[in-house]
């Protein structure tokens, strides 16, 4: 794909001068180096959408990011409250200090509050990621995307099929960027040295190239009992013909699992506590197969050359699949069966996945969003000759 050239730098921005709003880990991750980019002009706001001390405090520390401000009383909230809580204390902290722009990425309920914000102090919105597209309206995430995208004025499309999502939907031309994608710098940096991956893998027990590597968070496959039965039924069926298997556990999966009890699907996987972003990192780059339905994790495989199965009925990230990374399976008896061919093809699968670039870009996504926003600012501050 043809990235749009990185814009000359425009006059510095003011200390604090940037919004950038977040609410929950995988947007701390895929913003970290545009905040790094931002350098001071960062003034970085976490709503509070998923936020404990143990995982995205120690996701802050990892990846050096600033100390943010954050909201009360989103955590834990349905949807709409969520949103609506976020909106109002956004509103106020923009009407005390407004902001030069406003930041958000992806499709959280973060994102939609934040962006909702911006617009309603007309304040200039960059969307990072614009353009993903699932075209399953039962996902939230996909009228949040819609949403955003359709109030921003600068649309970060991380690649060519969200450019052209976004003109399919009659968006201006001028406001679109083709910039790639924050994860692969993300990964590049946050990767740890082998001498750290082959310790990390000692610890885990696991050789390289010869285990799976699962995560399981979203509500579809840990909402009902016969989803999220299935899922681990099958990781159980992979450890029991002789892969290992291991799962961090996210705590609404571990919540799940008490709930209908199914902890007894857990007795030959290798369960442990959530991992640090890089020691995930680590985990992924020397797994013969990743298991997941997270949206990173479908970047991710594919800087790190990785076979993946995305256990989720939809994907708004079809560049992983089109590239031969990974495929889309259901929960159940589809996901043991491919898991099952992938494993038994792992030497010649992983030596092709190695020689395939990512779709992803070159690692130089924060440096033209940060110069575009730069632009954005400068423009909007210009006062017109009369």
């Amino acid at each position: 794909m043809t990235l749009c050239q990185t814009p000359q730098p425009a006059r510095p921005l003011a200390p604090g001068s940037v919004a950038v709003v977040l609410g929950t880990r995988p947007e701390l991750v895929k913003l970290a180096p545009l905040i790094h980019e931002l350098g001071p002009a960062t003034r970085l706001v976490h709503t509070g959408q998923h936020w404990d001390e143990a995982m995205s405090g120690r996701f802050l520390r990892d990846l050096d990011l600033p100390c943010p401000e954050l909201l009360t009383g989103v955590g834990g909230r349905p949807r709409a409250g969520q949103i609506a809580q976020s909106l109002g204390q956004l509103d106020a902290a923009f009407a005390e200090d407004r902001p030069a722009a406003v930041v958000v990425q992806g499709d959280t309920n973060a994102t939609l509050a934040g962006a909702l914000a911006a617009n309603a102090r007309e304040i200039p919105l960059v969307h990072v990621e614009a353009g993903l597209r699932s075209f399953d309206r039962a996902m939230p995430e996909e009228h949040n995307r819609v949403m955003v995208d359709h109030v921003a004025d600068l649309l970060c499309a991380a690649t060519t099929d969200n450019a052209a999502n976004l003109r399919a939907e009659a968006l201006d031309e001028r406001r679109i960027a083709l910039t790639g994608n924050t994860v692969v710098e993300v990964v590049r940096r946050q990767l740890p040295d082998p001498e750290a991956r082959a310790a990390l893998l000692a610890r885990h027990g696991v050789r390289p190239d010869g285990y799976v590597l699962a995560t399981v968070h979203r509500p579809e496959n840990t909402d009902t009992a016969e989803a999220l039965g299935a899922v681990l039924a099958e990781l159980d069926r992979i450890a029991r013909a002789g892969t290992p298997v291991l799962f961090p556990m996210h705590p609404r999966t571990r919540a799940a699992v008490e709930r209908f009890d199914l902890t007894g699907l857990l007795a030959r996987i290798a369960v442990t506590e959530p991992v640090g972003y890089a020691d995930f990192l680590g985990l992924a780059r020397h797994a013969a197969l990743l298991v997941s339905d997270s949206g990173g994790v479908q970047e991710e495989c594919t800087v790190l050359g990785r076979p993946l199965l995305v256990v989720r009925r939809s994907t708004e990230r079809p560049e992983a699949v089109d590239a031969g990374f990974a495929a889309l399976v259901a929960p159940g008896a589809e996901l043991g069966e491919l898991a099952a061919a992938w494993l038994a093809d792992t030497p010649e699968r992983l030596a092709r996945l190695a020689a395939t670039p990512s779709p992803y870009g070159d690692g130089l996504a924060s440096a033209r969003i940060a110069g575009l926003t730069g632009h954005l600012v400068t423009d909007r501050q210009t006062p017109v000759a009369a």
